[in-house]
C-alpha cells in the first residue's frame, strides 16, 4: 500500500510545476522536496505534512494538512505574496489524482508572509487541508 500523504505531495508537485504563473514567477519549476546546494531564489518547497486518521465506522480516509513554503531575497512581501496567491490558485480545490487514492477535497487555509532574522530572506506559507480515501 501507498503512503497518501507521499501521494498528494507528488501530485501536488505536477500541479505546481505544470503551473504556468508559478513558474513564471519562480523563473522554473523550483519547486522543492529537498533544496539543493546553491539553488537560486525565488523557490518554493514543501514543508511539514501532518496526516491524521479520517476513517468513518465503514471508510477508511486520511486528512492532511500540507504546508508549503515560498523563498525570496527580493526586497520585501511583494514577490512572496504573488507566489503565495500562485500556489493558492495552483491548489485549491483541484482536481489532484494522488496514486491509489481519491482526493475528497483540497481547500486552502491560509497564507502568512514574514521576513527572516537575516533581514534580507522572505518566506511565505501556505496551508492546505486534503482529505483522501483509498482508491477501490
Amino acid at each position: 500500500m501507498s503512503s497518501p500523504a507521499w501521494e498528494l505531495q507528488k501530485a501536488a508537485y505536477v500541479a505546481l510545476s505544470g503551473d504556468a504563473d508559478l513558474t513564471a514567477l519562480l523563473g522554473g519549476a523550483r519547486i522543492y522536496d529537498h533544496v539543493p546546494r546553491g539553488a537560486a531564489f525565488p523557490y518554493v518547497t514543501f514543508g511539514p505534512c501532518t496526516t491524521r486518521d479520517w476513517s468513518t465506522g465503514t471508510e477508511t480516509g486520511s486528512e492532511h494538512v500540507i504546508t508549503l513554503r515560498a523563498w525570496s531575497k527580493t526586497g520585501g512581501e511583494k514577490e512572496v505574496h504573488l507566489i503565495l496567491e500562485a500556489i493558492r490558485t495552483a491548489l485549491h480545490e483541484a482536481a489532484l489524482a494522488p496514486g491509489g487514492h481519491r482526493l475528497v477535497s483540497l481547500r486552502h487555509e491560509l497564507s502568512e508572509a514574514t521576513r527572516e532574522s537575516d533581514g534580507e530572506t522572505y518566506q511565505g506559507v501556505a496551508r492546505f487541508r486534503a482529505l483522501t480515501e483509498p482508491q477501490t
